[in-house]
């Protein structure tokens, strides 16, 4: 059973694929907290499923790009429960999982973008075939920076509509498109490292502190 999940933006996404299809997901919308309810929902995933976590043998991950913070607990889940039960690891970039269940479920017609959101009034954005295949990015930018008048899917879209005034669904990412996405074969799996595209807000913090501070 492949166990999949993504924690790259404010929901946590978990499910379970049984090589065959999709048997289990679950969903936490409440942002903040994603170290809380990532594992209960594994749990709950695998048990809605049948199975236990020994019954895993392999773990899909989505990369981001995504907040340090709730970026770093998917993956650091992921890299741990994969030294523990020795089974493959499987990054993913987040926007190509959107991407992908946009173009499974129509939602698209021709190139388009996907834009999520990127916190500080910027988003994540890059660009797709009509196959899904990623053409460009991903990039961090302002969302004047990146307005189109192709389709948007992702939440970008929903909170910049002056920009991106063509948004079509999803929203947010499925664990079970990344499961999906993994097993079909059609994406090159990623190392199970974090895709940030800019500093973690902790360090740039620090580090402007340290810069306005007076000279002794």
């Amino acid at each position: 059973m492949l166990l999949a999940f993504d924690t790259a933006t404010a929901q946590v996404s978990v499910a379970v694929h049984d090589g065959s299809d999709v048997v289990a997901e679950r969903v936490s919308e409440q942002a903040m907290k994603h170290g809380e309810h990532l594992a209960p929902l594994i749990a709950e995933a695998l048990a809605s499923a049948g199975a236990t976590v020994s019954d895993v043998t392999g773990i899909a991950v989505g990369v981001g790009p995504g907040p340090f913070t709730g970026l770093r607990v998917g993956l650091v889940t992921a890299r741990t429960l994969g030294l523990a039960l020795d089974v493959p690891v499987h990054g993913v970039c987040t926007l190509d999982v959107l991407a992908a269940e946009a173009v499974a479920s129509g939602a698209v017609v021709g190139d388009f973008l996907v834009a999520t959101d990127a916190r500080r009034k910027e988003v994540y954005v890059a660009g797709y075939s009509a196959e899904g295949t990623r053409l460009s990015g991903p990039d961090v930018l302002r969302p004047a920076d990146a307005a189109s008048l192709r389709p948007v899917v992702g939440e970008g879209a929903v909170l910049y509509p002056a920009d991106f005034p063509h948004a079509v669904g999803p929203v947010r990412p499925s664990a079970g498109w990344l499961a999906r996405l993994v097993l079909s074969g059609t994406v090159e799996p990623l190392d199970p490292e974090p895709l940030y595209l800019r500093r973690p807000d902790a360090v740039a913090t620090a580090a402007r502190v340290a810069a306005e501070r007076p000279s002794p």
